[in-house]
């Protein structure tokens, strides 16, 4: 069995704050420990449910050289390996040879959660609101999308508990869910202690990968449109000649396609 684990920092358990999250923070530090050591969690999940390939894919962009590379490679759990790519989204060929589930760990809920411990949807700076063909999503709808492009399931979601309903609500009730802390705000949160939520997230992972049609893989739908609306109006403006891109308003973008994909692709990575 083939799994790819997908990462996110904010969703950890003992994350609340940006100075973990964040490169050349005083906390940073603290931060990637607690992050690796939770993927660990679900790498040993994986692998007690009969996963023979784990592959990890870092999805946090910390800054500088940190972004997608977050985790500690020295302290990563031998029994996987881990992909460190140059944007986010931009690693599919794990994907592509043909995978059997993925395990999402450390997920936060999309911008304006007002329970989502440090919610956002891709940049907090940039970014205000994401819909594929009308359904509003976050990181993990992204994540789901291009999992499902080439019909890889999402089974687990692990983060807090925003983080679970918005799963859940988009991939279905087959989903299997760990909560690792409860959002009281954006920077509050009543948590599990570390070793207890790895408990919790590797039986999540092993109960996970018992069904693997527990979940259907998630497809956007066919046309697609990729709608952005952004905080400011000079991001939008950096796409007013991309081909498939229109501008709907001063923030606002669409990008269609015939398939998530392809309208994923002819903006997110021009905007880059």
């Amino acid at each position: 069995m083939r799994v790819h684990i997908i990462s996110d920092m904010e969703g950890i358990s003992g994350i609340v704050h940006t100075e973990q999250t964040n490169a050349g923070k005083p906390m940073f530090e603290e931060g990637r420990k607690l992050y690796t050591e939770e993927i660990n969690a679900a790498v040993r999940g994986a692998k007690a449910g009969g996963a023979t390939e784990i592959v990890v894919m870092d999805c946090h962009g910390a800054g500088d050289g940190f972004s997608w590379n977050s985790l500690i490679a020295e302290e990563l759990d031998p029994d996987c390996e881990f992909v460190v790519q140059d944007q986010w989204t931009g690693y599919t060929a794990f994907l592509e040879s043909g995978c059997d589930a993925a395990l999402f760990v450390g997920m936060h809920a999309m911008a304006g959660t007002s329970d989502g411990v440090l919610n956002h949807t891709v940049s907090g700076v940039d970014w205000q609101n994401l819909w594929f063909n009308g359904t509003r999503v976050g990181e993990t709808g992204i994540n789901a999308a291009l999992c499902g492009t080439w019909g890889c399931p999402v089974l687990l979601v692990t983060g807090d508990r925003a983080a679970g309903h918005e799963a859940r609500a988009l991939l279905g009730e087959g989903l299997t869910t760990v909560e690792v802390k409860e959002g009281l705000g954006a920077k509050t949160a009543r948590l599990l202690p570390p070793r207890r939520a790895r408990e919790l997230v590797e039986a999540g992972a092993k109960r996970a990968l018992s069904d693997l049609k527990a979940v259907a893989p998630y497809d956007p739908g066919k046309p697609c449109e990729v709608k952005v609306e952004y905080k400011g109006t000079t991001p939008p403006q950096r796409l007013r000649f991309q081909s498939g891109v229109e501008l709907l308003d001063d923030r606002t973008i669409v990008s269609r396609g015939d398939d998530w994909w392809t309208a994923w692709k002819q903006f997110f990575f021009a905007a880059g």
